[in-house]
């Protein structure tokens, strides 16, 4: 198990709170803010902590009593309840992993098709059904924020935000080349194909994290949105892309109801790119990055899902597979996001 210093966090929590009743507190609204948010993130695990710890002196305590007194009604209660707090201390540990500097933002994803026309704008579809119906499940809000249809079917490309606690830190593992096997129902010879799609995931970063960006790099275009939005959307030139020159990064957004909003999501998206890319190449301003996108857009191959001649989704980093298709598709994804997160303590 992960080893979790309560006292250590509730130390951390008293002294955060102490910061709250200094006189002034309130007039910076931002440190306010990030403050409270940690409070909140700190409280959060220690309550789930003393849940935890409650929980599991009932069991040993029902336990004693069973050894006592024997009563096979009981003992199938104990099983079912010891069951059921290895699930929630399976739960409690994978989010103490989640420790990384944006693990507890909301998560900002992108999915391109690979080459193959309809047959890989179809899987990157399917993807994008997957995440959201894994988002539905575990309580996070999808926001879609730019939308491209594909010629006969699927989509040439989307971007959408998942909203809620731990977002990214679940997610960032999720980044790479998704690979699917099937037989395409858009060959009409009933051959098997091999398709390919990746997804992108950044953090979405905070309003005070200062990235200073040179305005004479950002070439702005502007059209008419095609995604759902109603007939004002469609007429006027709403929708915002944003391309970096220095670096090639192309940025969309086109479900806000005005140019300026979508300008505004748009740079967001921007910033929390090009921050992100000036991370993983360790460079010290966002001026020193020329053109290291490449390097990163596509990634590694992480997954394959081979609908025929057999049923096998499997991680190549952690060597985890279930045969379980169609559960995968349906978003029952948690045990490959446990197993990556897990393997990067080793």
């Amino acid at each position: 198990m992960i080893h979790f210093d309560i006292s250590k966090m509730e130390q951390e929590l008293q002294e955060l709170e102490k910061k709250t009743t200094v006189e002034g507190f309130w007039n910076n609204q931002k440190e306010s803010s990030k403050i409270l948010s940690e409070i909140k993130h700190r409280k959060s695990k220690c309550v789930k902590y003393k849940e935890l710890k409650n929980e599991i002196e009932g069991i040993l305590e029902l336990t004693e009593l069973v050894e006592l007194e024997p009563d096979d009604a009981l003992k199938k209660d104990i099983l079912s309840d010891t069951k059921a707090f290895e699930k929630k201390l399976e739960k409690f540990e994978l989010q103490t992993l989640l420790s990384g500097k944006y693990d507890s933002s909301n998560a900002i994803l992108t999915l391109h098709p690979g080459a193959g026309g309809t047959e890989s704008q179809d899987w990157a579809e399917m993807l994008y059904r997957m995440y959201i119906r894994w988002a539905n499940k575990n309580g996070y809000e999808i926001k879609e924020l730019d939308y491209l249809e594909g010629d006969e079917a699927g989509i040439k490309s989307v971007t959408f935000e998942v909203i809620g606690e731990n977002a990214y830190g679940y997610l960032k593992g999720e980044m790479g080349v998704h690979r699917l096997v099937r037989i395409s129902p858009f060959d009409s010879g009933g051959r098997r194909h091999t398709s390919f799609a990746s997804l992108e995931v950044i953090p979405e970063i905070d309003d005070d994290v200062e990235v200073y960006i040179n305005p004479d790099d950002i070439k702005m275009d502007v059209y008419r949105a095609s995604g759902a939005g109603g007939q004002h959307i469609n007429k006027t030139s709403s929708a915002v892309r944003l391309t970096h020159i220095p670096t090639g990064i192309v940025v969309a957004c086109q479900t806000q109801r005005s140019q300026l909003q979508n300008k505004e999501s748009a740079m967001k998206m921007l910033k929390s790119k090009l921050l992100d890319l000036k991370e993983r190449e360790n460079k010290e301003t966002i001026e020193e990055l020329k053109g290291v996108q490449r390097d990163i857009a596509w990634g590694s191959q992480i997954r394959s899902y081979v609908f025929c001649p057999y049923t096998l989704v499997k991680d190549h980093r952690t060597n985890y597979e279930v045969g379980n298709i169609q559960a995968v598709m349906d978003g029952d994804i948690d045990d490959f996001i446990e197993s990556y997160l897990k393997s990067c303590l080793n």
